[in-house]
């Protein structure tokens, strides 16, 4: 009994903790992983510096939470938002003292640049050579990733669904009239609540996929740290690699075949839960979503590949079925890949390059990429969602054109759309853009 009270009075202290500090506990505890891993691959000095980070990173949270406890802490709407903004911004301060300490060949700032990379499963690294990092530094790096996805995935559905963001602002629940419905959910059920809920709902199933994966790469000869990042990679869109991507892993065509598959998971929300409105139905052929990103799988490596396959006349190779197979798939793999934020090129992606003897824009993957996957997913980009907003606007324009006195209705997939949806996409659409230039110009100015 008192056993049973103890726990009771422990789960009701962490419910009513911040939600920037549990992210904070959690992430301190998950600092034990490269230290075991370490510590089993005889590497003690950082064995070392990942266990004593943890520990200072425990001790912080049992000092600061005690401090917090029996305090009411403050509902409000904005403050799950300034959360996960201090989650990717502030964290990664933390988070980088073990790979400095650890590395002790770099800077400061290029390790908190790391680990903002991560935790946002941006993916991009300022060590051009994966042998600098060691086996525990890479592991970090994909797990923070791992678990930052997981973070996107809670708090879609927690957070930014009944605040009708992050996607969610388009669709036919966040019309003017729904706002009252929403307000009168989120006073129903506070974000803390919604999170635990959500947390211990969707954790299996992040996990699950995530150790099945790792197993049918392992099965299909890759080595067991390179299957585990690779894994976590997937699941979280990073892209992070300890090898440098997959032209140098050992899995060949059956990893790529099996990294494709789950990549799908972040094509839409409808592919792992129904938590969150997305779609007008719950089956996955009614979620505009996939439609548009099979269409997109399916034409633009087709396009790719009848290029290079004009390109090959000029070298007199049309004729060897086997590479333009091979281009064929590694078009098919690389473009899922960028629309899902993944960024991993397919082993074959040369192949192509080599049977035509034609190089392959890069504009076009830099594109795929700004469009993104699903709503509510661990890709980034725009979303499919808005994209598919602004194609339903631009067919009603050009229906316009030849009948001028048509009314518009909400037919099929169209129901999912409010009236005003093209438009606040549009929005999104256009800061995102000035978004991209600022970075671009700030970059350049830097060399």
């Amino acid at each position: 009994m008192n056993a049973h009270s103890t726990s009771g009075g422990l789960i009701h202290w962490l419910r009513n903790l911040p939600l920037f500090l549990l992210a904070f506990g959690v992430l301190s505890l998950s600092m034990i992983v490269p230290s075991i891993h370490a510590l089993v691959t005889e590497n003690h000095t950082e064995a070392r510096v990942f266990f004593y980070t943890a520990v200072l990173g425990l001790v912080l949270f049992t000092m600061i939470g005690t401090a917090m406890a029996g305090q009411v802490l403050r509902q409000s709407h904005i403050g799950p938002l300034l959360s996960l903004f201090a989650l990717m911004i502030a964290m990664p301060v933390f988070l980088a003292l073990p790979l400095y300490e650890s590395l002790r060949t770099t800077t400061f700032f290029n390790a908190y640049v790391e680990m903002v990379s991560a935790i946002t499963t941006t993916g991009a690294t300022v060590f051009d050579d994966p042998g600098r990092l060691s086996g525990p530094q890479h592991l970090w790096r994909a797990q923070v990733a791992w678990l930052g996805g997981f973070t996107m995935w809670a708090a879609a559905a927690s957070i930014l669904a009944p605040l009708n963001l992050g996607g969610f602002e388009v669709t036919a629940r966040a019309e003017p009239g729904q706002a009252r419905v929403n307000a009168n959910l989120i006073r129903r059920t506070d974000t803390r609540t919604r999170l635990f809920r959500i947390i211990g709902a969707l954790m299996p199933i992040y996990a699950g996929l995530t150790l099945l994966m790792w197993v049918l790469l392992q099965i299909s000869g890759e080595q067991s740290l390179t299957a585990l990042i690779h894994a976590m990679a997937i699941l979280s869109t990073s892209g992070i690699s300890n090898v440098g991507g997959l032209e140098h892993a050992n899995s060949g065509l059956t990893g790529e075949a099996v990294m494709l598959l789950f990549m799908a998971f972040a094509v839409s929300r409808l592919t792992f839960s129904t938590d969150t409105v997305t779609s007008t139905g719950d089956r996955l052929y009614s979620d505009p979503e996939i439609k548009l990103a099979v269409a997109i799988t399916c034409v633009v490596p087709i396009l790719l590949f009848m290029r290079h396959w004009l390109g090959a006349f000029d070298v007199d190779q049309e004729a060897n079925f086997s590479d333009g197979l091979r281009a064929l798939w590694g078009s098919v793999f690389t473009v899922l890949s960028f629309l899902t934020t993944t960024g991993f090129t397919s082993a074959e992606w040369g192949t192509a390059q080599n049977w035509s003897g034609l190089g392959t824009p890069g504009l076009i993957l830099m594109g795929l990429a700004l469009v993104g996957g699903g709503v509510a997913t661990t890709a980034g980009g725009v979303k499919l969602l808005r994209v598919f907003a602004l194609y339903r606007h631009g067919l009603r324009e050009m229906e316009q054109l030849v009948h001028p006195s048509s009314v518009s209705g909400a037919r099929g997939l169209g129901r999912r759309l409010q009236k005003q949806g093209a438009y606040i996409a549009w929005v999104f659409f256009m800061l995102f853009a000035l978004s991209l230039a600022a970075i671009c110009l700030l970059m350049a100015a830097m060399g």
